[in-house]
């Protein structure tokens, strides 16, 4: 069935397939941004369901509770943007427009993987559609998402490059050193803090003595801050108009956006024995997240997401596995 999320643009209508209906209770705007979090949801919620099974070869870091950074950071990216971003990249994987068969195939070790099954869940990428690579090691895209623009800038292309990290990153001496260097050749890249709080168990003010805004903006660098990182609209917003500025200026810009991870660190499961966070807080931030609280609109838009998922499944475990010869392939 061919699929398209009415009013999508073009460069943005492969990151999903199948026809919704959109409840006219709605907005437009808002029904394609939830859509694309709800995808993004419930891809991770199969993950947890098959995670079992031992099917799945790598560990996950989950985004559930986190979409709407990635949903509202890429809608008006173009195909030809760049994104470099973290271990937890299953978000940004499919909002960029990366296809959801190759990312099962690719957590199951098969060859049909977006990375031939060498890459698991914390490397996955999709240079056709500007996904140019995660990392497990923490800080280690942000200098590679600078030296891309460092080259777009040098090319002459019309690129915004984003460089997504969790707040832990910033705490990793390249971290300076990238902001420095962006400020200083003036390149066209984005800064974006996906701020949780956490780095694995520990809270962000048991380890930062620091600002993290007010350090960015002591390099120069235009600062902004959305606490509302749940909501799908203003997060596109906010975005949309930073994307648009460093298109014009061709200068660098940061952006934290506040966010809460539902999941443990790394892992399908809770962590709240752990005692390091509180269940009210992750309650507190369900009753904002739309995710939770649109259920009629969710139950709509189910059964087509689903019948790509299963599809999606059923692809990476009827894939066959590397052979010995790819051992090498693609290995400099």
């Amino acid at each position: 069935m061919g699929f398209r999320v009415f009013g999508a643009r073009p460069e943005t209508a492969n990151r999903g397939r199948g026809i919704i209906a959109i409840n006219m209770k709605y907005s437009q705007q808002f029904s394609e941004l939830f859509f694309q979090a709800l995808r993004i949801r419930l891809v991770e919620e199969r993950i947890i369901d098959l995670y079992p099974s031992d099917g799945i070869q790598s560990p996950v870091h989950l985004s559930i509770g986190q979409e709407a950074v990635a949903v509202g950071a890429c809608r008006d990216l173009r195909k030809t943007d760049l994104v470099f971003c973290t271990y937890r990249s299953h978000a940004f994987y499919l909002a960029k427009g990366g296809n959801l068969a190759e990312m099962f195939a690719e957590l199951y070790g098969k060859v049909t993987g977006c990375a031939r099954g060498k890459a698991g869940s914390m490397h996955l990428a999709a240079p056709d559609v500007g996904l140019m690579g995660t990392s497990a090691v923490v800080a280690s895209t942000i200098p590679h998402a600078v030296g891309a623009a460092l080259a777009a800038k040098r090319l002459g292309h019309d690129q915004v490059v984003v460089g997504v990290f969790g707040d832990g990153a910033t705490e990793e001496g390249v971290y300076h050193e990238s902001l420095n260097f962006a400020v200083l050749h003036r390149l066209p890249v984005v800064f974006l803090c996906e701020n949780n709080g956490l780095a694995v168990h520990s809270s962000q003010k048991a380890r930062q003595g620091y600002d993290l805004l007010e350090h960015a903006r002591s390099y120069g660098l235009p600062v902004h801050h959305l606490a509302e990182g749940y909501d799908l609209v203003k997060v596109a917003d906010t975005m949309s108009d930073i994307v648009r500025q460093v298109r014009s200026t061709r200068e660098p810009v940061f952006v934290e956006i506040r966010t809460y991870r539902y999941k443990e660190h790394v892992g399908p499961g809770e962590d709240f024995m752990c005692g390091y966070r509180q269940p009210e807080e992750w309650l507190a931030w369900k009753r904002q997240d739309p995710l939770e609280q649109y259920s009629d609109l969710a139950e709509t838009m189910r059964p087509a997401i689903m019948k790509e998922i299963e599809e999606a499944v059923h692809f990476a475990m009827s894939s066959p596995f590397p052979a010995e010869e790819e051992l090498l392939r693609d290995v400099v």
